[in-house]
């Protein structure tokens, strides 16, 4: 991996970054988004932190008072709040037992737990929101209510369903699913029944029925509850809150526990969710989180960036750590993604972190327009097809699609190729039942072996399990077509590879060893890969990579989606692009179809979001420069200003090659926005009329041809083919005074237009 060079820059709310050299070397650094399946346990605190980037060793060490880690997409945020907890816990500062973690899935919570181990920090708790306050909520509810606890609902649509009964009001399916929502959203907000409406109407919600009518039967699903004395997840958290708000002693008794709190994706936080953090704070302030405006996605279940944006105006001596430097996706990839962004708006837009990508240069993203939506879904399975047979394994490729609906189509088409497949969201790997039915075979065959004939000629651990899984319906070919007979198999065969993986770092290890491990593995939902082909949509998605990824459906009225109407909902659509893109490492493929079904009229257009970006298309005006590069904000005491608020005195941004993100120092390489030895896409033949035009001038004024433009000035502009005054003079090189004598010539040239007094053979 080349060397990485990133200049400190002074961050945008004023402060000075933490002293570090101007360039630093890559060298051993691992890749932030990756590590070995079974790593050695570091064996210090000292050990913990090598391997860690300069930022990551900052957010590493800073083990008192508030943090706010500001983590861009593959920046290695994970790695760095892992290793911050596992340092604090080997040097003594954290007591694991005192330290709670919270983020917001099980996956998430599992990889959580399982790197924790790896690093040799034992008994920390790392839970989602709901499962740490339902924790609490069952141990403290003899003492605080009395009696059993209610039973918790999985499902509260058949609820919804009821009320809706109760109430005489008829619901289709999709309004069912849409008022179960609404109810959600009031819930995390604390919005109650009778305060819906003005909420609503505050918030911008479409509402799927007239709030008067969500209103009452978000009444009517309350008393349902209470008459079946039933609680839902919602109620998992309004319930822990009222209790540490009402009770003091319980409250005392849960901060005496957790000393130390971390918090992942902190953009994600609700209302509701932030209110239970400050109780189980209390007037403490030892608490790190992490997360990225740019990837705020969940804005209709409650979720906010406020609280991450806000931070430092909360805590004004704040340590703020800001991660840039992309170890996931190629300098290709990380260009789009932060073209993307350089046309955002909006608050989160505004704090937006530009990323520099730390990997070597790959393949250009492929735009591709489909004439319908089934050509489109067999052109994606076509060169899924191609890829998978050039070398690269169908688990390191997605899918990913706005919404679920689109997904039978690429089912279809991947099925009708030959080629496996997985939908992200379905059962969990260890709940699955031929893993559960695997992993008795396995416990019997660690117990009772040596009477086994199956393991007679079985010579080591891989191929005890193979002979093991045998009798379970694993075979060394996997089974023709797709369904649920390939789908076992997959299954199965993540055991067997996950087990030469095991016998590979630990050659000694027993059947009885692969068995623990597999335990401790479902406790932390930490499942090994499955070979498939992933389909899952955007939301899904989040927080997920791969070597190659299709962005599907990428037209208006999909991306964005047709019901999104005001900006914040457009600028989320946005955002929910920009986590999809982020989600490729090497190969990023884009693609729209004209219209839904062949023969249909061709009424689509591509992603508005797209303009400017992919080739052939008028560029959007940008936004310019974004809030801050990487580097480290210490605290100010008593001086209390929002994160990104402008500094006190201007600071020039450093300039970034546009192709591999680099930060350019040359002048000439400044001008053209670009490393010189990178990629040019300069149009020879307008960069030619641009000289005769510049030699003529120049013998006009009877001054050197530089002094009109520069070659670099010129290459400049013939890259980027302005269209206008605005977007020429963008141009280094370009002032207001070449602009008003130059400006019309040249921008007539770039239209390809003639222009009196060029000397062609100049």
């Amino acid at each position: 991996m080349p060397a990485a060079s990133v200049r400190q820059s002074v961050p945008a709310c004023g402060q000075p970054t933490h002293p570090s050299p101007t360039t630093w070397q890559h060298g051993r650094v691992t890749a932030a988004t990756h590590s070995t399946l079974f790593p050695q346990v570091p064996d210090s605190a000292d050990a913990v932190l090598e391997g860690l980037d300069p930022e990551q060793r900052e957010v590493a060490t800073a083990l008192h008072g508030p943090v706010c880690v500001l983590a861009g997409a593959g920046t290695g945020k994970t790695r760095a709040i892992t290793h911050r907890i596992a340092y604090g816990v080997r040097a003594g500062v954290l007591q694991p037992s005192s330290v709670l973690a919270v983020t917001f899935t099980n996956r998430a919570a599992g990889e959580m737990r399982g790197r924790l181990r790896q690093l040799g920090a034992v008994g920390v708790q790392a839970r989602t929101f709901h499962s740490a306050a339902l924790r609490q909520l069952q141990y403290f509810w003899p003492k605080a209510i009395g009696g059993s606890m209610p039973r918790l609902v999985d499902r509260k649509i058949q609820l919804v369903a009821d009320a809706a009964a109760a109430c005489r009001i008829r619901l289709d399916r999709g309004e069912l699913r849409d008022v179960t929502a609404e109810i959600e959203w009031s819930k995390v907000t604390q919005t109650v029944p009778a305060d819906y409406a003005l909420a609503a109407a505050k918030a911008g919600r479409e509402a799927p029925r007239d709030p008067a009518e969500i209103a009452q039967l978000y009444s009517a699903y309350e008393d349902l509850k209470r008459e079946r004395t039933v609680i839902d997840f919602e109620d998992v958290l309004l319930l822990t809150v009222a209790i540490l708000q009402d009770r003091h002693d319980i409250a005392d008794q849960v901060r005496a526990q957790y000393q130390h709190f971390v918090v992942d994706e902190y953009q994600d936080v609700s209302p509701l969710q932030q209110r239970l953090l400050e109780l189980w704070l209390g007037d403490r302030d030892s608490l790190c989180v992490v997360g990225d405006a740019s990837q705020t996605i969940y804005s209709f279940t409650g979720a906010t960036p406020d609280h991450l944006l806000d931070f430092r105006t909360r805590h004004p001596g704040a340590t703020v750590v800001k991660l840039v430097r992309d170890y996931r996706s190629s300098p290709q990839i990380v260009h789009l993604a932060n073209g993307l962004l350089a046309q955002a708006r909006g608050r989160a837009a505004d704090h937006r972190l530009e990323l520099i990508s730390q990997r070597p240069p790959g393949p250009e993203p492929v735009y591709t327009e489909y004439t319908d939506e089934p050509a489109e879904a067999e052109g994606a399975a076509r060169r899924i097809r191609e890829l998978i047979d050039s070398g690269v394994p169908a688990g390191e490729i997605a899918i990913l699609f706005r919404t679920n609906a689109q997904s039978e189509t690429y089912e279809q088409a991947l099925a009708d190729a030959g080629v496996p497949y997985q939908l992200r969201g379905a059962e969990r790997f260890f709940d699955r039942p031929e893993v559960r039915k695997a992993g008795i075979a396995l416990r019997g065959a660690a117990r009772f072996g040596g009477n086994d004939s199956l393991l007679d000629d079985a010579v080591d651990l891989p191929s005890q399990v193979r002979a093991v899984l045998s009798g379970e319906g694993w075979t060394p070919e996997p089974p023709a077509g797709s369904g649920a007979v390939r789908e076992r198999w997959e299954s199965l065969a993540a055991l067997v590879n996950l087990a030469q993986d095991f016998a590979a770092v630990k050659p000694d290890a027993t059947l009885s060893d692969l068995v623990a491990e597999l335990d401790e593995r479902a406790g932390a939902q930490h499942a090994p890969t499955v070979q498939g082909v992933t389909l899952a949509s955007l939301h899904s998605a989040k927080g997920l990579e791969w070597d190659a990824v299709f962005l599907v459906g990428v037209a208006e009225g999909m991306m964005p989606i047709t019901y999104a109407k005001t900006d914040e909902q457009i600028e989320e659509e946005r955002r929910l692009l920009y986590v999809g893109v982020t989600r490729a490492r090497e190969r990023l493929y884009v693609s729209w179809a004209l219209a839904r079904s062949p023969g249909g009229r061709p009424s689509r257009r591509p992603s508005r979001f797209l303009d400017g970006l992919r080739p052939g298309s008028a560029a959007t005006a940008g936004r310019g420069s974004a809030a801050g590069s990487g580097g480290v904000e210490r605290g100010f005491g008593g001086v209390s200003r929002p994160l990104g608020a402008a500094p006190r005195r201007t600071q020039r941004t450093p300039a970034r090659c546009r192709v591999c993100g680099r930060t350019l120092t040359d002048a000439g390489e400044m001008k053209l926005m670009r490393c010189e030895d990178c990629p040019s896409d300069m149009d020879e033949g307008l960069y030619e009329r641009l000289r005769a035009w510049r030699a003529t001038q120049a013998r006009r004024s009877g001054q050197p041809a530089f002094c009109v433009f520069t070659d670099k000035t010129l290459m400049a502009i013939a890259e980027t083919a302005p269209e206008d005054e605005h977007e020429l003079a963008r141009i280094p090189g370009v002032g207001i005074r070449k602009l008003n004598r130059y400006g019309t010539d040249v921008l007539a040239i770039c239209a390809g237009q003639d222009v009196d007094g060029v000397d062609e053979g100049d």
